[in-house]
Parts: C-alpha cells; sequence; structure tokens
C-alpha cells in the first residue's frame, strides 16, 4: 500500500461537460458550429490584415496577433471538448494533459497582454493623437508583441515546472480539458507551492493587465466626451462598450478561476466560467473588434471582389 500511495498516475479520466446523454449530441454541434465560425473567423481576419498594406499599423497589428492567439487557444481546448461529448470515457495520458495545459496556459497569458497593448494603443491614439504616430511605431509594436510571447511563454513554463514534481493518485478530471487546478485536485499530497504560484502570477498578470485596461479606457472614454458632436460620443461609446463587454468577461472570468480560494466554487461552475474564455471570446473577438470596423471591412470587401 506504501508503494501504491508514492506510485504517481500517469493516464486521465476527463469528465466532460456534462454527464447527461440526451445532451451531448446537441451541445457537440453546438460547440462544433462555434469552433468552425471560430477558425473562419480568425483566419479571415488574419488574412485581410496580411495581405492589405494599409493594415500594416500598429492597430492592426496587435488585431491580427489576437486573432492569431483566439484561434490558437480555441484550437487548444475545443477538440478535446468535443471528444468529451462524444466518448464515455475519454482517457489521455499525463504528457498530453502537460501539453495542453502549456499550450493553453502560452496562449491565455499572450491575449492578457495583447488586450493590454491594444487599450493602451486606443488612449494614445484617442488622448494624444498628434503624438500617436511618434509614440506608437510598428517597431514599439512589434517589440511589444514579441515580449507578450515571451511572457507568456516564461509563465506557462514555470507552472509547467512545477507541475511535473506532482505525484497524482486520483484519476478523474472534473473537467473538459487539462486544466492546472483541475489537476492540482489529483495530486497526492496538497500542493501548496502550486496554488500560491497560480494565485500570486496569474493573479499579477490577470490584475496588471484587467486595470491597465480600465484604466487606459476610462481616460478614453473623459476624452470622447468632452467632443462636441453627439454623433461622433455615439459612435465612440458604441466601439468602446462592445470592447469594454468582451474585455469585462474574459477578465472576469479568469478572475473568478484562478484568483479564489480552490474550494469556493464547485466543478460544474468551474467549467461553465472556464467556457467563456476558451470557447466564447476567440468566436467574438473578430465580431467585436473587426465587423464593427469600417476598414477592415472595406479590406475585406476589396479582396473578396479581387477572388471573385
Amino acid at each position: 500500500m506504501e508503494k501504491e500511495n508514492v506510485t504517481s498516475l500517469t493516464e486521465f479520466v476527463l469528465i466532460g461537460l456534462t454527464q447527461q446523454p440526451e445532451w451531448k449530441i446537441p451541445l457537440f454541434l453546438l460547440f462544433l458550429v462555434i469552433y468552425l465560425m471560430t477558425i473562419m473567423g480568425n483566419l479571415s481576419l488574419i488574412s485581410v490584415i496580411w495581405y492589405d498594406p494599409h493594415l500594416h499599423i500598429p492597430m492592426y497589428l496587435f488585431l491580427g496577433n489576437l486573432a492569431f492567439v483566439d484561434t490558437w487557444i480555441s484550437s487548444t481546448v475545443t477538440p478535446k471538448l468535443l471528444v468529451t461529448l462524444l466518448v464515455k470515457d475519454n482517457m489521455t495520458s499525463l504528457l498530453e494533459c502537460l501539453t495542453q495545459f502549456f499550450s493553453f496556459g502560452f496562449s491565455a497569458t499572450v491575449e492578457c497582454f495583447l488586450l493590454t497593448a491594444m487599450a493602451y494603443d486606443r488612449y494614445v491614439a484617442i488622448c494624444k493623437p498628434l503624438h500617436y504616430p511618434v509614440i506608437m511605431t510598428n517597431r514599439l509594436c512589434i517589440q511589444i508583441i514579441v515580449l507578450t510571447f515571451i511572457a507568456g511563454f516564461l509563465h506557462a513554463i514555470i507552472h509547467q515546472h512545477f507541475l511535473v514534481k506532482i505525484n497524482f493518485c486520483a484519476s478523474k478530471i472534473y473537467h473538459f480539458y487539462c486544466d492546472i487546478l483541475p489537476l492540482l485536485k489529483n495530486s497526492c499530497t496538497y500542493p501548496s507551492v502550486n496554488f500560491m504560484l497560480v494565485y500570486f502570477l496569474a493573479g499579477s498578470v490577470q490584475g496588471f493587465s484587467f486595470v491597465t485596461v480600465l484604466a487606459s479606457y476610462t481616460l478614453v472614454i473623459f476624452a470622447i466626451l468632452k467632443k462636441k458632436s453627439i454623433k461622433d460620443i455615439k459612435k465612440a461609446f458604441s466601439t468602446c462598450g462592445a470592447h469594454l463587454l468582451s474585455v469585462s468577461l474574459y477578465f472576469g472570468t479568469l478572475l473568478i478561476m484562478y484568483v479564489r480560494p480552490a474550494s469556493s466554487q464547485r466543478d460544474e461552475e468551474d467549467m461553465i466560467d472556464s467556457l467563456f474564455y476558451t470557447v466564447i471570446i476567440p468566436v467574438l473577438n473578430p465580431i467585436i473588434y473587426s465587423l464593427r470596423n469600417k476598414q477592415v471591412i472595406n479590406s475585406l470587401r476589396k479582396q473578396w471582389k479581387g477572388n471573385v
């Protein structure tokens, strides 16, 4: 028995989103459609930005990378979600779990910093329009993008380093993908260092990003209110409101998931929160950030006409 207690499991069963058979096929079809829309929407946005030289400016370079990261997050999580809805006993190896978590942790961190950079870009463009070409150059934009990917890699690799040291005794993961908190619940002993890292690192990344985004958009709103044109105010508020909705859903559910006590929420509620930042937000972002943008729409129409 003592030997069994120190032997770490190398295979797990993903419980999935629901155990009710009557819901599995409808949910599978729903998330399949969402996934296809996510891939098509984000790849179309990347294509438009790539082929139109007029969109090779910081605002759209950030947007193109956000579309890439949204595609990455969705492709990391949704295919596994679809499998859990079709397969009764969905076995997954420890290596697969660690790989999926690393991919998710990396891409989710990059998205946090990209949303922060995009909010700062809008702040400079609206609040300091005369200085915008000097402050927000393409070179600075590329440097910020590179730093976000480096930060995402470092954040994910730190968690991965401490995660591989854990011995796992429970075989069932009550989630639809291999996230760090459901994995830590399967540890043979209480992984206090891992939980501390999650709260400190994830909390710092998400807290810094959310506060910066909120401060940037608050300053943008005050700048908008100084305008005399009611039409311009309504248009700007419409755009900023949509951006803030997307950002609030993303950061709000992330903060609820990772910066609260581990035992304060049930597994079912965890999965609902996770759906927002892994499945819902990646399909909403192309709509919110691009389909409401006339320059992107015009470029898309030109490319469409040119291909027809």
